[in-house]
Parts: structure tokens; sequence; C-alpha cells
């Protein structure tokens, strides 16, 4: 027995304690071999990889089956400065005409409103300025009997002064009549369309005894359809019954070419231009 523990004592291991230090000292060593690669990752590369799962999970989507739907991928352009085209030069010679032209139309609205000055104080005559010419506007009190369209002695004289005026420029010119609500029905005049027209046309015929081109100028009626006031009182109907010159300016396109041009809301003009037909 005695020889039987003595072996036993001498098979005991005991440094079976230095296995378990190794397998700590491993683990350690793994450890700080695993932590000094992290610290030393190359920036290039984690940047790489970074971009490329956003990209992947920016680019799949899941629809309500579960299923996996791969969108298609946008590429984006880098935004660039927009160069706006420098605007076309203005010809000097056409700009100068420009300004020549300008500068007789405001002659020609001087001179109708010096010579009708007695009637633009009383407000019977109006001479307005716009982008698109000059109108002078007249009661038609002061130039024709009521249902009539044969001129006073008194509007003979007035017209012939602004007809005077008119004569040497080259400005077109389009007399315009206008009338009131109340119907008319005589042997010469059946409605205010034939009155209205037969007015604009005694003007248009006096201007061109007076000088005036023949081929400048234009007759138009309107009856009751351009009224400037309400026909429910009887100053309202006075107003309306008128006779409209329009000088227009022809110089709204800068290059020179005939063409449409847009008369602007706010112009004084587009009161007394003709609509365009419909349809």
């Amino acid at each position: 027995m005695r020889r039987r523990r003595k072996l036993d004592e001498e098979h005991d291991n005991h440094e079976r304690w230095l296995v378990s230090y190794a397998d700590f000292i491993t683990l350690l060593f793994a450890f700080f071999v695993v932590m000094y690669s992290l610290s030393s990752v190359n920036e290039g590369k984690y940047r790489v990889l970074s971009d490329s799962l956003v990209q992947a999970f920016r680019n799949v989507n899941v629809n309500e089956s579960g299923e996996q739907i791969v969108l298609p991928k946008v590429s984006v352009v880098p935004s660039q400065a927009i160069t706006r085209p420098a605007p076309p030069a203005v010809d000097p010679v056409v700009e100068q005409r420009r300004q020549q032209a300008a500068q007789r139309m405001r002659n020609v609205a001087d001179e109708i409103r010096r010579v009708l000055s007695p009637l633009t104080g009383s407000g019977q005559v109006k001479v307005t300025e716009g982008a698109f010419g000059v109108s002078v506007e007249i009661n038609a009190s002061l130039l024709f009997a009521p249902g009539e369209a044969a001129l006073g002695s008194n509007a003979v004289s007035a017209l012939q002064a602004v007809a005077r005026v008119l004569a040497p420029a080259e400005f077109p010119i389009t007399v315009e009549g206008h009338t009131d609500n109340v119907p008319i029905s005589t042997f010469r005049f059946p409605s205010n369309w034939e009155l209205s027209a037969v007015r604009a046309s005694t003007v248009a015929r006096l201007f061109i005894d007076n000088g005036v081109t023949p081929a400048r100028l234009t007759a138009a009626g309107y009856a009751d359809q351009r009224p400037v006031a309400d026909n429910a009182d009887e100053e309202g109907r006075g107003r309306n019954r008128r006779v409209t010159i329009l000088i227009e300016s022809r110089m709204a396109d800068p290059e020179g070419n005939a063409g449409p041009t847009t008369i602007p809301p706010d112009d004084p003009i587009r009161s007394i231009l003709p609509e365009a037909p419909q349809g």
C-alpha cells in the first residue's frame, strides 16, 4: 500500500496551472492584436466600405410582401452656375429713331393740349398719353347736335386746329365714334351703329380736307359697346357720347418688326382699342 501511494504521488502533475496561465496570456495577446488592428484601419478603405453600404441600403426597398425591390441608381450631377445669355445689343440707329419718334409724339400731345386748352380746362376734352400713343377724347355735345352727325361751326374750328397739328406727323390715326345705350331709330340712322360710324367718318373727312393723308386714317363706329361710364344716369350717358381720336405711336417693337404687340392692361390706350375678334 505504501508503495502504491508513493507511485501515485510521483505521477501527480503539480504544474497544471501553467496551461491555464498560457491560455490566458494567449487570449490577452489576441485581444491586444485586434485592438491594434482596429486602431490602425485605413481611412480610405473604411470610407469606400461605408459608401458602398449606404448605397446598397439606399437602392434596396421592401414591399408589403417582404420581397426586395431594387431601385434604379440615380446619378447626381453637381450643380453648375447657370449663365444667362446677354440681351441682344440694341442698334444705336434704331434706338435713336425710336427716341426721336417718342419725342415727336410728345410734341404732338403738347400741341393738341395747347390748341384745345379752353376745352381741356372745362373737362370736355381729355388728352391722354400712353406707351402706345395719344388719345384725344372729345365729348360729342361739343361736336354734334343730339342724334345728328353734322359738325357745328365751333366744332369745325376746333378740329381744324387739331388737323393742322396732325397733318405734318407720320403717325397712324384712328377716329372712333361712341354713343350711349339709348336706342335711336331714324330714316338716316336706324341704330346707334350707323350714328357712331357716320360721326367718326365725318371727323376723318374733315381731317383729310385739312391736310391729313387719307392712308393714315381709320374711322370706326362702336355704338354703345365701349362705355367709359355707367349709362344708368344722364351724366354717365353724356360721357359715353364721345369721339375719340387715337394717334398710334407704333414704337412698341424696338427692332422695327411689323407684328402684333401686347398692350399692358394699365395702358390708357387699351381701353379705346377695338377688341380682337373671337373664334
